[in-house]
């Protein structure tokens, strides 16, 4: 579920790369071989949404037992997640993986250098990397405020969008 949800909220904002890379491997192949590159480039990009999702999982089991026996428990995890976003949405970290993220074709012009096997694998992963690195603080709020709840996904999804595609941010 974590993963289909990802691909919900982040497809829409990392659009603009897959499609210029998607344009590239369509120059160098064809038929079959082109589905199979763009598919290892875009699964490249949601195992490493799927391993930050594993990250979640084990917060939300660690948090979910102390919720469970304690429950002024969760307000005090829900406000350090909050704190914790806060911080990192205006950190130095947050700031380098946006700037790659808004201004991508030097970063895609560095990934034409890869060499095979699995090149378009290991871009999908290095740019998946990046988007983790945007959008980590905005996802650790999804924990107080319920990993599966839609109005929350939809509302990230715009803030995400915004700040990855406007440039002001």
């Amino acid at each position: 579920l974590w993963v289909t949800m990802m691909a919900a909220m982040m497809l829409p904002s990392m659009a603009p790369v897959a499609i210029t890379w998607v344009r590239g491997i369509g120059r160098q192949s064809s038929g079959w071989t082109r589905t199979a590159r763009t598919v290892e480039f875009v699964g490249g990009y949601l195992l490493v949404w799927a391993a930050f999702g594993l990250l979640a999982y084990a917060a939300l089991a660690l948090t979910g037992g102390l919720v469970g026996d304690h429950l002024t428990a969760g307000r005090w995890i829900g406000a350090a997640a909050f704190l914790l976003a806060g911080l990192y949405q205006l950190g130095p970290l947050k700031y380098v993986c946006l700037r790659h993220c808004r201004d991508p074709m030097s970063h895609l012009v560095r990934y034409a250098g890869f060499r095979q096997p699995a090149r378009d694998l290991r871009v999908g992963l290095h740019h998946g990397g990046y988007c983790v690195g945007c959008c980590a603080g905005l996802m650790v709020v999804l924990v107080p405020l319920g990993v599966m709840n839609v109005a929350a996904m939809a509302g990230l999804a715009v803030l995400v969008f915004v700040e990855k595609l406007w440039s002001r941010g």
